[in-house]
């Protein structure tokens, strides 16, 4: 489990994050939505230490990750994976090594174990003999699920995803959405999703925590979206036709 009690995150004069307690779960798809400035991003970074927070505490499994040295706090990050936004894949390098990457920064596994190991995690999100490519040579939705094959390289307890739909189509989504899903109940990871997708909030969103203008507004499942009275959530949730719809729908 990881947990954050009362964060406080401010940019000079600009309150972020103000008393955000959150707790995601493991073997369960946790997502976090709000609108663009909300603070979502910033709890994320905050969250995996790219931000340091002004007060409050962040655990990983009831160690304090806020009061770790940077020594320690690197071994907690050995047990983190992380898709960022737009797949972050090294350009310079073929798919294989950028897999490899973080297996040669934090273990000391032959080069062997190293193929095998990135042999495994491509085939369990369906690419194989893709190794000697580059990401150029790849499609955009290939490249989402080359970024988790990387992510998931560490066997990680946690996984970390920033708008892991962003730039997809939307049938493309639904595969990285169902990617996402697959593997956290598979190796019961504690799954946080950072997304303004709401298709994946229906699709996906077993636990979802909205934030508003700074604060935690919402929690619950996507289906207690629909009967939530919540204004605030419902006009972000269903600000679109189609999601209109939905709602009448159900």
């Amino acid at each position: 489990m990881i947990e954050g009690r009362n964060i406080f995150k401010s940019f000079g004069d600009n309150v972020v994050l103000e008393d955000v307690s959150v707790s995601f779960e493991p073997g369960i798809t946790n997502l976090i939505i709000g609108q663009s400035g909300s603070g979502k991003t910033v709890l994320l970074k905050s969250l995996v230490g790219l931000h340091e927070i002004d007060k409050g505490c962040i655990f990983y499994d009831d160690r304090n990750f806020t009061e770790m040295s940077r020594k320690q706090r690197k071994d907690i990050r050995k047990e983190i994976g992380m898709v960022f936004q737009g797949g972050a894949l090294f350009t310079s390098l073929n798919i294989e090594k950028n897999i490899m990457f973080p297996l040669n920064m934090f273990t000391n596994m032959t080069f062997e174990e190293k193929r095998e190991r990135v042999n495994f995690c491509l085939k369990r999100v369906n690419l194989e003999n893709v190794n000697r490519l580059f990401p150029s040579e790849i499609s955009g939705g290939m490249q989402k699920r080359v970024s988790i094959a990387r992510a998931i390289a560490l066997n990680p307890k946690y996984l970390f995803c920033d708008e892991p739909n962003s730039g997809l189509d939307p049938v493309t989504a639904i595969v990285i959405d169902s990617l996402i899903r697959e593997i956290t109940i598979e190796f019961q990871m504690v799954t946080v999703v950072n997304t303004h997708d709401m298709n994946s909030v229906m699709e996906i969103g077993d636990k979802v925590i909205f934030i508003y203008k700074g604060k935690k507004w919402w929690q619950g499942s996507r289906d207690d979206i629909f009967d939530s009275d919540n204004k605030e959530l419902n006009d972000f949730v269903f600000a679109s036709p189609l999601s209109k719809k939905i709602k009448k729908m159900k």
